[in-house]
């Protein structure tokens, strides 16, 4: 069954996107999100504050409830323990990340979590809704990808037994974008398009995460970089040292792009990272700029994303990141895509891409005069 939901992610999200007819959506696209949760301009990253709770409440969905134990096999207590024993991905370790608990332009605030938190509810409600949709529901899927852009009516759910209802555990979750049900960890989903002033072409890079490797969103494209917003390591303090977008989206830009791997020490000193000081430099003097362009929740796997997009200078792009190489630790990388209507177009509505990396395409559309 994780077979079949890692190959047909996208069917399945666009299937599920139609269970939430009455939830505002990020552009054009199936991102949920809420009413003010998408600002009407984009904000500078470095306008973006961000608030800590430490005694937040704990969610009322955890996926240790009964109808999330009925999706799992004898002995496995929540969803990661059965992943990581029959389809474990070569990534996948239970750290320390954030918590969102509420977004309030220009504030976003969150508390501490454990990565396995997010899995053991989103993965499992997906993991769920693929066994419902083989089990008889087939039309369900074929309905909802023949209607992908005729709005978000429930009635082929209602044809095929639903009742306008879902399926257990996702009728627990209740609202995706009510971020006190479950722990709701948040990814930073960051549009990076390389800007040639003199040609005046911009073009981007994309990734096809690969589901041997990932946990989620394998077998779609996604933009570039993206990562979970967690702390560098695991060492006393890092905990709040790491509360800053800024410095997760260069460790990713250093990962994804550069290939460097994830361990950073403790103590770990941003301002000598030659890495850190060329893209921070860049951004202080108007060679790159990374703007917020709001937060959404993936309708299948719940994952909740802060969408950015940072646009460079193509020689500032080609002297920090040269030729992208065309894999990485994660997956294949597609670069110099054409960020034109008609390309943006197609990957936002036709080809396999998470819901978050075609809200940012669309959003970064929509705005390009702006990040421009």
């Amino acid at each position: 069954m994780r077979r079949r939901l890692d190959g047909r992610r996208h069917e399945l999200a666009v299937a599920a996107d139609r269970l939430y007819p009455g939830t505002p959506r990020a552009g054009s696209t199936r991102l949920l999100t809420r009413d003010g949760w998408i600002p009407a301009t984009p904000l500078d990253l470095r306008e973006v504050r961000l608030g800590w709770l430490e005694d937040a409440p704990a969610p009322a969905v955890t996926g240790r409830e009964p109808e999330a134990a009925a999706l799992l096999p004898e002995g496995a207590v929540a969803y990661p323990d059965a992943l990581g024993a029959l389809a474990r991905p070569r990534l996948f370790e239970d750290r320390t990340c954030y918590r969102l608990l509420k977004v309030a332009w220009p504030e976003l605030t969150f508390t501490r979590a454990r990565y396995f938190d997010g899995v053991s509810v989103g993965e499992a409600a997906a993991h769920e809704f693929a066994g419902h949709e083989s089990a008889g529901h087939e039309s369900v899927a074929h309905e909802s990808a023949g209607h992908e852009s005729a709005g978000h009516e429930s009635a082929g759910y209602e044809s095929a037994g639903y009742g306008g209802g879902r399926p257990p555990f996702r009728a627990l979750v209740g609202d995706p974008t009510d971020l006190r049900r479950r722990p709701a960890l948040c990814a930073i989903s960051t549009l990076t398009l390389r800007h040639d002033r003199r040609t005046g072409e911009t073009s981007f890079v994309l990734h096809w995460r690969d589901p041997a490797r990932v946990a989620h969103g394998g077998g779609l494209f996604q933009v570039m970089p993206v990562g979970v917003f967690q702390p560098a390591h695991e060492s006393a303090g890092a905990e709040k040292t790491g509360l800053d977008l800024w410095t997760c989206m260069v460790r990713e830009y250093a990962e994804e792009f550069l290939g460097r791997g994830e361990e950073y020490g403790d103590g770990f000193d941003y301002e000598s990272w030659p890495l850190y000081r060329l893209l921070t430099d860049a951004r202080e003097d108007g060679r790159a700029r990374s703007l917020v362009l709001g937060v959404g929740v993936d309708p299948l796997t719940f994952a909740t994303d802060v969408l950015t997009v940072t646009a460079l200078e193509a020689e500032t792009f080609d002297a920090v990141f040269g030729e992208v190489a065309a894999s990485n630790s994660e997956g294949q990388v597609v670069g110099r895509i054409p960020f034109d209507a008609e390309t943006v177009r197609r990957y936002v509505r036709d080809e396999p891409m998470q819901a978050a990396g075609a809200a940012v395409l669309d959003l970064a559309w929509r705005h390009r005069e702006a990040l421009l």
